[in-house]
């Protein structure tokens, strides 16, 4: 082999190398703004339901007919947990495996039950066709159905 071709193909192999590399560090800048974009859009979200969740007048526009205002801010106190919840799983910080565990958690509580016996049905439909979302849904509404409430402490 020549010194040119050597040298030709030398030129060849890094300047692969380099695209590849390239096309990597692309993909993962548009994997990190995706979640930055996903955090702040979450982050909104959880910012409204506090305010829902804390402001009788702004509860009052918003709950569903039929339901007490007070409920309905209790439910969206409920609604905030998971919504912070399932930001931390879409980021990636709940450990594989753990998911199941932090659902029945949060099921122990009456209100989170509450919340998910009226708006369960709702998160389903949100989660169709994005297998995380369907994932983490199945989970809770496993979560509702099989934790037990937590037993107050004895006095």
């Amino acid at each position: 082999m020549k010194l040119t071709t050597a040298v030709l193909a030398a030129g060849a192999a890094v300047s692969l190398a380099t695209t590849v590399v390239g096309a990597a560090r692309i993909r993962q800048g548009a994997r990190h703004q995706a979640e930055r974009n996903e955090a702040i859009l979450a982050g909104n979200q959880i910012n409204w339901l506090a305010q829902v969740s804390t402001t009788p007048d702004l509860a009052e526009i918003w709950k569903p007919e039929g339901m007490e205002t007070e409920e309905y801010m209790r439910l969206m106190s409920a609604n905030r947990l998971l919504c912070t919840f399932s930001l931390r799983d879409r980021l990636g910080f709940i450990p594989k495996g753990h998911l199941p565990f932090f659902a029945a958690s949060i099921m122990k509580s009456d209100v989170s039950r509450r919340y998910w016996k009226h708006f369960g049905d709702l998160r389903a439909q949100e989660a169709e066709g994005d297998e995380r979302a369907e994932h983490f849904t199945r989970v809770l509404g496993h979560a509702a159905e099989n934790t037990p409430l937590a037993q107050p402490a004895a006095a």
